[in-house]
């Protein structure tokens, strides 16, 4: 039994979808933001699928966006499972988060961020405000089996997040598939600390490709996704998607014919409408295309004046 249940957000995506799963436990997956808009509907759709908070056993994040994770604090009687960066914000971690902050100053000043900008280091961070705080009680990770619910197989797909899981069932040709692959979007595979801060920034829309690609080989029959309706065509839709994405980098390309380029002045030129109000998401965009466009061989990445990468054509 997988039984929806919607939530509202406070975000431009809409609604949230969390998923009551019945086996030997009962499970939800993700819960919402933690507002009191969602506390009601996440209450509303228990009690008609005929349950309380106090019945559900689990609660198995996807990934660790506050509208996935917000009230995991409202089930008492529910152990808390999902991939181990959750803990960095279920627990506050005062040094992950001082990283954190200097992860993206670092970052902010290699794309060519001019120093007015360089207060967006703040709102990096996501809402914390809207995330439960309760460590995790289980770690899962790549191909665990689902505690509690036979034939259900744990996968890590990063990219969306640096946290993301997905749920699948080779019987039924079922996946409970958080933020990989939704209806009418595409995620924006975003820039995120890394678990381990020694290692090199994560190549989040590179991640997130290869993630895409891994379902395209599962005969998949439907993806119950994290936000709108589910996919149940999902090899077109993934096929089209990689193709978009394609085509983006090319017009990336396209900006280096005459010269040199920074992710600051691509971003400005993609988005000049919102690059100010969205450094944040547009940068990250940039940033996956040239990612894309290097590991290609269509531009070359170098270090200039100032610890400045700029990008030009191979």
């Amino acid at each position: 039994m997988i039984h929806k249940i919607i939530i509202p957000t406070p975000y431009a995506v809409g609604d949230v979808n969390s998923f009551l799963i019945k086996g030997d436990a009962l499970s939800l997956v993700d819960a919402g933001p933690k507002t009191p808009e969602a506390y009601e509907a996440l209450k509303y759709g228990l009690k008609e699928a005929g349950y309380t908070f106090n019945d559900i056993e689990q609660v198995i994040l996807t990934h660790h966006h506050p509208d996935h994770m917000g009230w995991i604090d409202a089930f008492d009687n529910a152990e808390v499972l999902g991939h181990a960066y959750n803990n960095f914000w279920l627990k506050r971690d005062e040094a992950f988060f001082n990283y954190h902050d200097q992860f993206y100053l670092d970052r902010l000043i290699e794309e060519g961020v001019p120093e007015k900008y360089l207060g967006w280091v703040k709102k990096m961070k996501r809402s914390v405000d809207l995330m439960g705080e309760r460590p995790l009680d289980r770690i899962i990770t790549e191909g665990d089996a689902l505690p509690g619910h036979h034939g259900w197989t744990v996968l890590e797909t990063l990219g969306h997040a640096q946290s993301h899981v997905v749920f699948w069932n080779e019987q039924t040709r079922a996946m409970i598939g958080g933020d990989l692959v939704l209806e009418k979007v595409s995620s924006n595979p975003l820039i995120e600390p890394p678990i381990n801060p020694s290692d090199d920034r994560p190549r989040s829309l590179l991640q997130y490709n290869e993630s895409l690609k891994r379902i395209l080989e599962m005969p998949v029959d439907v993806i119950y996704g994290g936000h709108g309706e589910e996919v149940r065509n999902a090899h077109p839709l993934i096929e089209k998607r990689l193709v978009k994405q394609q085509e983006r980098a090319m017009k990336v390309l396209a900006m280096m014919d005459n010269g040199p380029r920074t992710i600051f002045e691509l971003t400005k030129e993609l988005f000049p409408a919102v690059y100010e109000k969205e450094l944040g998401l547009t940068l990250s965009e940039t940033i996956g295309q040239t990612d894309y466009l290097v590991a290609n061989g269509f531009i070359h990445e170098t270090m200039g004046e100032g610890g400045v990468y700029h990008y030009e054509k191979a």
